[in-house]
């Protein structure tokens, strides 16, 4: 197994897709999203087979789970227990396998640790593949993701196809997220045109979506998948456009054996159509992948 330090641990971390805030700038509403499309699954005894025994015998699969805003996991405003697709991906695949989930909410430090611990067989964060996580984690796609763009409807800008068309703009993202860092490393294009973009980084996701509606950014940058959802459900808002697509993969300790039962697990939901309906459910189509791999190469 590959020893994993502090430093890298938040390297990695760092690289995780940052969340939006959720429609409301707080909680989401208690409805969002309350239609079932999981229990229905039935187990498959065939995948449920390719199993590593220990976890077969237990008959439950520990989920760690970063939760945030929609669509991709979330809390609703009734306190129950948390929604998104990350969450009806996760327990769709359970079901498949003919298992029950037991699942803890965890910041991002504690999910990779506790993967590599041993504590959770299965982390959920919206997690990118890159070539530096699947040194220590493996990952099952079923999603991917872009980096995104939203601005108020009162915006000149239409659509952004380079990050050019940010010049002389003020950028919200999240501190630390690896849509932070491509704005640093990209911020040349803009200093040589004479019309530097400036970066306002925010810890929290409901405020820099505050930000954009309070005109203190001109545009905010993050998770395609978020952005895209926020502009389906709030007016005065506009997705304009996404630079890119990473594969997002449910990530299991390197070498533990879960990834292939879970392609097996994926790939059967989209055969039988409920990963559609998931899809359906969070409006993230786009997002859909054709089938399931283990540890592609990272784009």
């Amino acid at each position: 197994m590959v020893a994993v330090t502090a430093t890298a641990v938040l390297g990695l971390l760092t690289g995780c897709v940052h969340a939006a805030p959720a429609p409301t700038g707080g909680e989401a509403p208690a409805d969002l999203g309350a239609q079932d499309v999981v229990s229905q699954v039935q187990a498959a005894p065939d995948i449920a087979a390719l199993l590593p025994a220990e976890i077969r015998e237990r008959g439950r699969l520990t989920v760690g789970s970063a939760v945030g805003t929609p669509p991709i996991a979330f809390h609703p405003q009734d306190g129950g227990p948390p929604r998104g697709v990350d969450i009806d991906i996760a327990d769709a695949a359970a079901r498949v396998l003919g298992l029950t989930v037991s699942r803890e909410q965890v910041s991002g430090a504690s999910l990779l640790t506790g993967l590599t611990a041993g504590r959770f067989d299965v982390g959920t964060a919206n997690f990118a593949v890159t070539e530096e996580r699947k040194k220590v984690l493996d990952f099952t796609v079923y999603l991917t993701d872009g980096t995104g763009f939203m601005v108020r409807d009162d915006s000149s800008l239409r659509e952004v196809t380079d990050v050019s068309q940010l010049c002389g703009l003020t950028i919200g993202t999240g501190v630390g997220s690896t849509f932070e860092q491509d704005l640093r490393q990209r911020e040349r294009v803009c200093v040589d045109a004479g019309r530097p973009y400036k970066i306002s980084t925010y810890s929290d996701a409901a405020a820099h979506f505050l930000a954009l509606r309070e005109g203190h950014v001109d545009i905010l940058v993050s998770t395609s998948s978020v952005l895209r959802y926020a502009a389906s459900q709030q007016p005065g808002l506009r997705f304009v456009g996404e630079l890119g697509r990473r594969d997002v993969g449910l990530a299991t300790s390197k070498g533990a054996g879960l990834a292939e039962p879970l392609r097996a697990a994926v790939d059967r939901l989209i055969a039988d159509g409920t990963y559609r309906r998931i899809l359906t459910k969070w409006h993230l189509e786009a997002s859909g992948v054709e089938r399931s791999t283990v540890n592609p190469a990272a784009a």
